[in-house]
């Protein structure tokens, strides 16, 4: 009798451990709903647009991801100590996130520049690191060496 209270003991709790760990498994899949709501971003880097030229660039962003491949952002930037702009300027974008928590996104510009992002998703959709893999300016693309840092918004997931 008690070696078939083992057993079944032993078996509820496998089967605990089995469902605990898919469990745990699916909670670290991501997905473009990993990203939703506001998040502020730092923006840094160095534009390099010809041989022996390298411009610092410095930003700040708040995005706004929709959790299902979409976004609208605001930036303000500075290039070789200079603003880009004289305010925030405004873009939309596009964004798709992998299971593993990588992705890609592209920023469109109403000038038709664009810029495209390898991205990753961390801390469970509450913050994303970006890297440019693309820039094109008035047509032309430029080399660069920028990345960025975004923190969801407090509240925007629905805690404080």
């Amino acid at each position: 009798m008690k070696a078939s209270i083992c057993k079944a003991t032993l078996t509820a709790a496998l089967a605990c451990l089995t469902l605990g760990g898919a469990s745990l498994a699916q909670a670290g899949t991501c997905s473009d709903a990993s990203l939703k709501g506001k998040y502020g971003q730092t923006i840094s880097g160095q534009l390099l647009p010809g041989p022996g030229v390298v411009l610092p660039q410095n930003g700040v962003a708040m995005t706004d991801f929709d959790g299902n491949g979409t976004f609208t952002q605001t930036d303000f930037v500075v290039i070789d100590g200079s603003p880009t702009s004289s305010g925030f300027e405004s873009e939309t974008g596009t964004y798709h996130v992998n299971s593993d928590c990588t992705g890609t996104a592209i920023i469109h510009y109403s000038d038709g520049s664009e810029i495209d992002l390898a991205l990753v998703v961390v801390k469970q959709g509450r913050e994303f690191r970006t890297v440019v893999t693309f820039l094109s300016m008035g047509g032309h693309p430029v080399p660069t060496n920028i990345g960025s840092n975004g923190v969801r918004v407090d509240g925007a997931d629905g805690h404080r």
